[in-house]
């Protein structure tokens, strides 16, 4: 299996199917997040944020906007161990988050605040993957 981190998407077909209805009922999208030692912003500004402190920021602005669609933080947590499997490096945190459906997702990340913010993930972002679930005990 290879794993390739990224920030945005780099495929034309994912951001295409990104853009399809997706699942009935509510998403978890599943974050495994990997930061950059120190924060890289995009408009060359200095800094002297770590990776993880840029991402915080994003994640303080997130949590001020998602319910405004209807989402909601369920979990995040650090990675401190991987018990089962081989990988070169681990991710450094992990964040479920629950959206009422994957519009409500593409709708917080096309506003205005979420973009505003979003300067601060690229900049703390090493790479990431994003994992679309759904519960099984919610489905019918």
């Amino acid at each position: 299996m290879e794993v390739v981190n990224e920030v945005m998407p780099t495929r034309r077909e994912r951001i295409d199917e990104m853009m399809q209805p997706g699942p009935d009922g509510p998403i978890y999208m599943v974050n495994l997040l990997k930061f950059k030692d120190k924060a890289e912003y995009e408009d060359g500004r200095e800094t002297d944020l770590t990776g993880y402190e840029a991402y915080q920021l994003y994640g303080r602005a997130v949590m001020k906007i998602i319910g405004d669609y209807g989402g909601e933080i369920q979990f995040a947590a650090d990675v401190t161990f991987l018990a089962l499997g081989q990988v070169e490096d681990l991710w450094d945190e992990v964040a479920i988050a629950k959206y009422p459906n994957r519009g409500a997702l593409l709708a917080m990340s096309s506003s205005e605040e979420w973009r505003a913010a979003s300067m601060h993930r690229t900049a703390g972002l090493a790479g990431q993957l994003n994992v679309e679930t759904v519960a099984e005990f919610v489905r019918e």
